[in-house]
């Protein structure tokens, strides 16, 4: 057996139960992987180079915050994975895909922050779209948005 066999079997095994686990991959769940490298890429440059980060006390890297950062992108996929286990167990094809819709927002608003803090112009049509994408994804609460107003909240 040669090793581009072995190979292409291990590769065929992997995507084979990742697609069984996370389902048909689709454009949605590429744009969030996307948008997570380059929020995490990001936030290094913004820490390393600029240092202009919040989440450490001189703005610069922070091995803590590196791990914390990696570990929130992995209890995200596992969300990602428990919205389609809802999706199967409820006979839905769009949990998931609205949970990699939320999330891929939550890291596009990320990035355009690390960019703020880079220094870079953030034109507006960005952060309208940013607006917008925010609204289909958490639609704001009128009561809730009241609330606020008035300086109370819902818990």
């Amino acid at each position: 057996m040669t090793y581009k066999i072995v190979f292409c079997t291990l590769i065929g095994l992997v995507g084979g139960i990742f697609v069984q686990i996370f389902g048909v991959w689709s454009i949605a769940l590429t744009v969030l992987c996307i948008c997570m490298a380059i929020d995490y890429v990001t936030g290094l440059v913004v820490a390393g180079v600029f240092l202009a980060s919040p989440k450490s006390q001189t703005g610069g890297l922070n091995s803590a915050a590196g791990w914390k950062g990696l570990f929130r992108k992995v209890a995200t996929l596992v969300i990602v994975l428990m919205a389609r286990f809802l999706d199967v167990l409820l006979g839905t094809g769009y949990i998931r895909d609205a949970v990699v819709l939320a999330f891929a927002v939550n890291e596009i608003i990320s990035i355009v922050e690390n960019c703020g803090l880079m220094g870079l112009y953030i034109p507006p049509v960005i952060l309208r779209a940013i607006d917008v994408l925010r609204q289909r994804v958490d639609p704001p609460d009128e009561e809730e948005d009241k609330a606020v107003e008035e300086g109370e909240r819902h818990d």
